[in-house]
């Protein structure tokens, strides 16, 4: 008899080994892979944008790698190795709002040529992420929704509004994105008639008895937006599910917003045929985002609806510290679930700090730290706004990284716009993040491995001196200088 149970053990055990083994070797095969090393004829050419310099995407050099010695400690390096791959990158892009269609209808047909060709074509760089509100937003001139209101059983619903102004621009931007356009909606109010404060301002909560009305709604604006030749690719469920604003805004509990999910907009979209569109939980800050993740996707019917989840920065608005350990902690915590940057600007708006080189810095040391946390996609706000910030019907008023004079027609290219570019013009949709640090903290650094076999290495500068670095990638290696306050991409 204890033979028998022995061998019954040892049984298992061997089996709960060969599995464990699969199970390391399949996490290994994920990570990591097989390519030849890069050479001594490989040959990396250089992108730079500089403070203090006319230096904007600018091709600053090429040269050729070496073979590599042991790094000093006292020397400044970037260590890059392809072999070990993670998330696949999906996009980069920003907002298309009433605000930034109502500013692009005052430009004349050259100049909104040169803007579009600016953020989404191969000159430009290269925007494949769009982002728009369901009805309105702050960004506009005003409050609308779809439907006249009371109209609980959603007879009237329109977007004869976004016919206007809004879809026009949004169609001559996916013209120029073609096969990687990442399309996606969010709503920032129910209609008022909806909501516990009848208001779609400042807060208020989505009364029980018209959640099935408000799932409908969802799936009334996907099916007219595709009606217009514009595919969705998905929707998030709330803006900002847990600010009161001043403008359109509205308030879910961790609870709530999984309880919609599971009980009426995943069945509803599914029921619908919309079964395919990518659903986004939370849609709001860093700070709060552990709670959202655990709520939602421990719950395996609500989790089966959700392709991921969103955040903004605004968390860190106050002087606090970006909250990047959270992100890596819902990439460890459900590795099957995606992340997504929604939306982040720079606030307080002041035509004097149009090209305020931190505003650019902000971006880029979230970008990278963001991907570098296992985000997939990142969205900007709003990717055009006037000469005032807005416009904004609640003088909520915020920079782009494109501003027009809607007087004189012309166009303002901050900073952030070029430093956003590093990304997006050299990073391809379905690229691969490899692993990239630094040695230093006076360097932030990311990388992804393109389909095309390229590699492009993102280095920022932070600092007031020019910092020369060891770029070390398997055998070889490269010295590198980068300028003060400067963003380079190198490709390889």
């Amino acid at each position: 008899m204890r033979k028998t149970i022995l061998s019954i053990v040892l049984v298992v055990a061997f089996f709960n080994s060969c599995m464990n083994s699969k199970k390391e070797e399949n996490i290994l095969k994920n990570n990591q892979v097989d390519r030849k090393e890069i050479n001594l004829k490989s040959k990396l050419h250089i992108y730079t944008t500089a403070k203090d310099t006319e230096l904007r995407l600018s091709k600053t050099g090429s040269q050729f790698f070496k073979k590599k010695v042991q790094t000093l400690e006292t020397e400044t390096a970037v260590f890059v190795n392809p072999k070990k791959i993670f998330q696949e990158f999906l996009g980069i892009g920003g907002a298309i709002t009433d605000a930034s269609a109502e500013v692009f209808s005052t430009l004349n047909e050259q100049q909104q040529n040169q803007f579009l060709q600016a953020y989404f074509g191969e000159n430009g760089i290269n925007y494949n992420i769009i982002r728009t509100s369901i009805h309105s937003s702050d960004f506009g001139l005003g409050s609308h929704t779809y439907i006249d209101e009371g109209d609980s059983e959603l007879n009237t619903f329109s977007i004869a509004k976004d016919k206007e102004k809004r879809i026009p621009l949004i169609k001559k931007a996916i013209e120029l994105v073609k096969d990687d356009l990442v399309f996606y909606a969010s709503p920032w109010s129910p209609p008022a008639f909806m909501k516990s404060n009848k208001s779609m301002l400042q807060g208020g909560k989505l009364l029980p008895e018209y959640r099935q009305a408000w799932a409908v709604y969802y799936a009334k604006f996907i099916k007219a937006y595709e009606k217009e030749g514009i595919p969705v690719w998905g929707l998030t469920i709330q803006n900002e599910p847990m600010a009161v604003q001043r403008w359109e805004s509205c308030i879910y509990t961790a609870e709530e917003e999984r309880d919609f999910l599971k009980n009426y907009l995943g069945p509803t979209l599914e029921k619908e045929g919309l079964g395919d569109k990518k659903i986004i939980v939370w849609d709001h800050n860093r700070d709060l985002i552990s709670e959202r993740a655990n709520t939602i996707f421990e719950d395996k019917d609500a989790a089966k609806y959700a392709w991921g989840i969103g955040f903004h920065w605004y968390e860190t608005w106050t002087g606090g510290l970006p909250k990047y350990d959270n992100l890596k902690n819902i990439n460890e915590s459900f590795p099957t679930k995606n992340m997504m940057f929604t939306e982040g600007c720079q606030e307080g708006f002041d035509t004097e700090r149009l090209h305020y080189w931190p505003n650019a810095e902000r971006y880029g040391n979230s970008m990278i730290n963001d991907f570098n946390s296992g985000v997939v996609g990142w969205t900007d706000w709003n990717i055009l706004l006037d000469e005032r910030g807005g416009p904004n019907h609640v003088q909520n008023f915020c920079f782009a990284p494109v501003h027009a004079n809607t007087k004189t027609g012309e166009l303002t290219y901050t900073p952030t716009y070029y430093y956003i570019g590093h990304f997006s013009k050299f990073i391809k949709p379905g690229a691969k993040r490899v692993s990239t640090t630094t040695s230093r903290t006076t360097l932030e650094s990311t990388s992804f491995l393109n389909i095309d076999g390229t590699i492009a290495t993102i280095v920022m500068n932070k600092t007031d001196k020019k910092i020369s670095y060891k770029l070390a990638i398997g055998n070889v290696e490269t010295t590198v200088h980068i300028l003060p306050h400067a963003m380079q991409t190198i490709v390889y």
